[in-house]
């Protein structure tokens, strides 16, 4: 017996429609254990399949507008509030951008201490994601019940001791950069031509014992992911699974034999196939990489200007690269570290060969740098000249255009500063690390869903599993936000007095 359409009551046709929407549209709001704010929305077609899943990034920040009209000196202390996770990474780039608008080299010294600087900022900043954000996925299990995804229920799996030793080495990593820097969230060190505080013979032991530790607790990390990721032949399969493929080009920062390097060097471009693409300095970015606008995300998504943009799609017809550990490992050809390039050798002869596809193996690789970033600590305290009070070479040039580029633990990170004769900001473009993924974490997202959701079969474990697309790039999105596609919509949501949602407004 059937029932004619027309005979069922309006309304319960509407709530089955509603109910039948809800079952086609899943919504992840907010996503979790990232900077910034983002959310995920998921389209089942009639079967229950995704047709499209979108990593959309509401947020809208203005740094590059009301830089303009601002002293160039500003800029490092103005750019590293764009974020509280990475604000060193955005000092560095900024000071360096005001080396190369005045056309001065700082002394070795200072060099040495920037160096130092961001490499302790790299390892404590890797250490917080690998034990923090990423650590619940694989330590506690990426199905896990969310009340034990977390830092307690990785301490449960781990010990407690982990937890002291963890908490321990940031904190001291923290105070090196406090050291110069005056404090960790915002330093104030970088100054066009050098830095503003020397380090004092004095301290100089300290510092030696503290870059010594930091080998140590990097070596104990890459032990503990052996033991309990490696170890694991579950999670290997889950690694090497193709929801968590894509073949696109890589970027990373070089030196000048072709080795990770985090603080100066070459731009560097592989393509999926692992033969170098591209090769040019920080000031001839713009001639390689440029940004497309979606109208359903905030952030800009760079693609490599002489492919051009193509959608989000991957293989070498497609512009679209990655940045960040893994990219940086596939992009060199090795790590000026020795025990580095012994855990780097290890992670390629693993998984067959440079370059690995794999975009969760952006933690293992996340791991390998975090051994190469101790080492040069210990390189560089080992050198009684970082102590020498030649710290700042004073600038001299009119300023006009300056460009510089770092690698942020993220990925690749460009200031781009214009100025007129009196040193007044008249343009800033900053393209950082999360832009430069974008377009490769969207793809990341949409691919785990369509392989992970089936005839609408839907929990918790998966949706964790799609974040976990995202999660592995530790992606930035407070500092990636800066599209404005339209008009920011305005929702205006009116509650009664016991929290019941009783109205909703939306201007688009």
């Amino acid at each position: 017996m059937t029932t004619d359409s027309a005979q069922v009551d309006p309304k319960a046709r509407a709530t089955a429609a509603l109910e039948n929407s809800r079952r086609r549209h899943i919504t992840i709001d907010p996503i979790t254990r990232l900077e910034g704010h983002g959310k995920i929305d998921i389209f089942l077609d009639d079967q229950g399949d995704v047709e499209r899943a979108y990593l959309q990034v509401p947020e809208l920040r203005g740094f590059e507008a009301f830089c303009v009209g601002r002293p160039a000196e500003d800029m490092p202390q103005i750019t590293s509030r764009i974020c509280g996770v990475c604000p060193t990474a955005h000092h560095m780039a900024a000071t360096k951008a005001l080396d190369n608008l005045y056309q001065v080299q700082p002394p070795p010294a200072a060099v040495a201490i920037r160096e130092l600087i961001y490499n302790a900022f790299v390892l404590e900043d890797h250490a917080l994601h690998f034990y923090i954000l990423a650590g619940p996925d694989f330590i506690v299990g990426p199905q896990a019940p969310a009340q034990q995804r977390n830092i307690l229920g990785v301490l449960g799996k781990v010990g407690q001791e982990v937890g002291v030793k963890v908490i321990s080495m940031r904190r001291r990593l923290r105070d090196l950069i406090a050291y110069f820097g005056g404090k960790v969230i915002h330093p104030v060190f970088g100054l066009p031509g050098g830095i503003s505080k020397a380090l004092a013979p004095a301290d100089l032991p300290q510092f030696r014992q503290l870059a010594a530790e930091a080998r140590e607790f990097a070596v104990f990390t890459l032990q503990l992911f052996r033991k309990i990721v490696l170890g694991n032949a579950e999670y290997v399969d889950l690694i090497k699974s193709d929801p968590y493929t894509h073949r696109t080009y890589y970027m990373g920062l070089v030196d000048d034999r072709n080795r990770v390097n985090f603080y100066d060097g070459m731009l560097r471009v592989v393509g999926p196939d692992g033969r170098e693409f591209a090769k040019f300095a920080a000031g001839q970015f713009a001639e390689h990489i440029a940004e497309h606008v979606e109208p359903w995300s905030c952030v800009k998504f760079c693609f490599l200007k002489s492919i051009g943009w193509h959608g989000f799609q991957e293989g070498p017809q497609s512009g679209v690269f990655a940045v960040a550990p893994l990219a940086r490992l596939n992009a060199a050809e090795g790590m000026a570290t020795p025990e580095a390039q012994q855990a780097y050798e290890e992670l390629f002869s693993t998984l067959g060969g440079r370059p690995v596809h794999h975009t969760l193996v952006m933690h293992w690789a996340r791991v390998v740098e975090m051994l190469y970033a101790a080492e040069r600590m210990v390189e560089l305290v080992a050198d009684p000249g970082i102590a020498s009070p030649d710290i700042r070479v004073i600038p001299t040039a009119r300023p006009q255009r300056g460009v510089a580029v770092v690698e942020a633990p993220r990925g690749t990170l460009y200031h781009h500063y214009e100025t007129d004769e009196r040193g007044i900001i008249t343009r800033a473009n900053l393209i950082v690390a999360t832009q430069n993924n974008a377009a490769r974490i969207a793809m990341s997202v949409d691919k785990a869903a369509r392989s992970l959701i089936r005839k609408g079969q839907v929990t918790p474990g998966l949706l964790n599993m799609v974040e976990m697309a995202f999660r592995t790039y530790d992606p930035c999105f407070g500092c990636a936000s800066h599209a404005l596609p339209g008009k920011l919509p305005l929702r205006v949501c009116i509650y009664d007095s016991r929290h019941v949602l009783r109205r909703e407004l939306c201007q688009p």
